[in-house]
């Protein structure tokens, strides 16, 4: 946490920022008598964006009457920036519209083969549709299933079913070097979440120490499988400095660094190279654990039609999903949305067919998508472009939607603790009128910091806002977005005061990553 914070003080004669610290104290705004109130906001909002940290780098800025539409503030609105993880609102908007907030994806297990006592003869098919939300503990209940009807022993082989979904991993433009971590997890109709963050196609690496300083640590998965091999060069030491990252191209993770002698160990999430092999190992891993014996190992097919359904898990609907997807800014969670859509308009799960149907929803939320590019539907792509009043325009039109209600709650929620409340904005403008008040969505690259939502003003009535913020060198300007939402929410038509005194904490975060990417943010 920083040693200063920012003061908003609010007074009957004027607006002020008042910054303690090494920062220096700015007037926002003249008498409210010598201007009408959007003028005072207009001079306030250019007060902020008037940081020396955005010389040489973009802000597009947008503020709008929720219900009327009619814009109170832009400043280079039109202008396209990186929107980072902005572009989810566009993923989730239309994949509502697309797929329905009623959505699931069924995961089944399926076969041609035949019965004989406790003996299947044949190859078993495990095929996904997609759901981001399997658990180990779900291949458990598929292979309870199983084994419930009597089966004991598969006389044939576990056959992997991805085909819902093409072959292809990652993300158009995606950075290679993101490739090891969790929030670049490769995408594939069949895989595996290791806990209810819901982070498919990566495992938990724990790392515990030895019996004594110097003992090599131990290293387990969460949860277990053979789909990746641990190369563990970590020993017992005096602290905690743990290095995970699986190697570039492979299923080998190396494990390095020192866990402390008698603490608690440390957990680090990586992607796995494969998620559809890690998928097949957990289920015959789990159909072991009931007392099912596969003879025939692991590989890839395609579920022939006609297949008797032998087990199926059905995953939460869309309308719950959007919690962790949007909360924590989950970058799979959108992919597959996008992936989804082209299977459910053309038939065809890719990143090509889903974002032909996202740019074919646009135009119905007032979006002209002459003005932007899609390459994914995270945000994590840097080839993304959109101005913050297209963003504007979506977040109005979003209103009218019979599922706006579950979106705007599942969005974070501005200085809520609850991380499954407040997501990405759990640490920022707490003790602020924009606490419990703002619903937005955040956004961070590197070089990108983006803040999109709605906030209710000091007359109760609600703003739209989007604030995209491009090619900065300093640390990330969050704090320029909180001051921006913190002034809207103390915003009057008529000029005046309702607060006397705000605080306006500064928050370290991550620069490059959305906050709930780091695990311990």
């Amino acid at each position: 946490m920083a040693s200063w914070t920012r003061t908003l003080a609010v007074t009957a004669g004027a607006t002020a920022l008042v910054v303690t610290g090494n920062v220096a104290s700015h007037l926002l705004a003249a008498e409210p008598d010598a201007a009408p109130a959007d003028d005072a906001l207009t001079a306030d909002l250019d007060a902020i964006l008037a940081d020396p940290r955005l010389d040489g780098g973009q802000a597009s800025v947008v503020v709008r009457d929720a219900a009327t539409g009619e814009t109170l503030y832009e400043h280079d609105g039109a202008q396209r920036l990186m929107p980072a993880s902005n572009e989810k609102l566009l993923t989730s908007a239309v994949a509502l519209d697309v797929l329905g907030a009623d959505h699931t994806f069924a995961t089944i297990v399926a076969t041609t083969g035949q019965r004989t006592g406790p003996i299947l003869r044949g190859d078993v098919y495990l095929r996904g549709t997609g759901d981001p939300t399997l658990l180990a503990s779900d291949y458990a209940e598929l292979a309870a299933q199983l084994a419930d009807d009597g089966v004991r022993v598969v006389s044939g082989r576990v056959l992997a079913d991805d085909t819902w979904f093409d072959d292809v991993r990652l993300g158009n433009d995606w950075a290679w070097d993101d490739e090891p971590y969790y929030y670049a997890a490769p995408v594939s109709a069949l895989t595996v979440a290791p806990d209810t963050d819901y982070d498919a196609g990566t495992v938990i690496v724990n790392v515990d120490p030895g019996a004594a300083a110097g003992d090599p640590a131990l290293v387990t998965l969460t949860p277990d499988t053979d789909a990746v091999t641990i190369v563990n060069g970590a020993t017992t030491g005096a602290s905690n400095a743990v290095s995970v990252e699986r190697e570039h191209g492979s299923d080998r993770i190396v494990v390095s660094g020192t866990v402390a002698a008698g603490g608690n160990g440390a957990s680090e999430w990586a992607s796995v190279e494969e998620p559809t092999d890690y998928a097949a190992d957990v289920f015959v891993k789990a159909l072991a654990a009931e007392g099912v014996r596969v003879t025939g190992g692991i590989g890839r097919g395609t579920t022939p039609s006609g297949a008797t359904v032998l087990a199926e898990h059905e995953s939460m609907p869309l309308s719950e999903l959007l919690v962790p997807f949007l909360k924590l800014s989950n970058n799979g969670h959108a992919e597959v949305l996008i992936k989804a859509m082209g299977r459910e308009v053309s038939g065809a799960g890719t990143w090509a067919a889903g974002l032909a149907v996202l740019r074919a929803e646009l135009p119905e939320y007032g979006v002209d998508t002459a003005t932007i590019a899609n390459r994914d539907g995270s945000g994590l792509s840097r080839r993304n472009l959109i101005p913050a009043a297209e963003l504007a325009d979506l977040l109005v039109a979003a209103q009218d939607r019979p599922w706006f209600d579950v979106w705007y709650e599942a969005l974070p929620i501005a200085g809520v603790s609850d991380r499954f409340v407040g997501g990405t904005l759990r640490s920022r403008m707490a003790g602020t009128p924009a606490a419990g008040n703002v619903h937005a969505k955040t956004g961070s690259l590197t070089g990108a910091s983006s803040l999109s939502g709605y906030v209710d003003d000091a007359d109760g009535r609600r703003l739209v806002f989007s604030i995209v913020f491009n090619d900065y060198l300093s640390g990330k300007p969050s704090d320029l977005e909180d001051r921006i939402a913190v002034r809207l929410a103390t915003h009057t038509e008529d000029g005046a005061a309702r607060v006397t005194s705000v605080d306006v904490p500064s928050v370290d975060l991550p620069d490059d990553v959305e906050c709930s990417w780091v695990k311990a943010c």
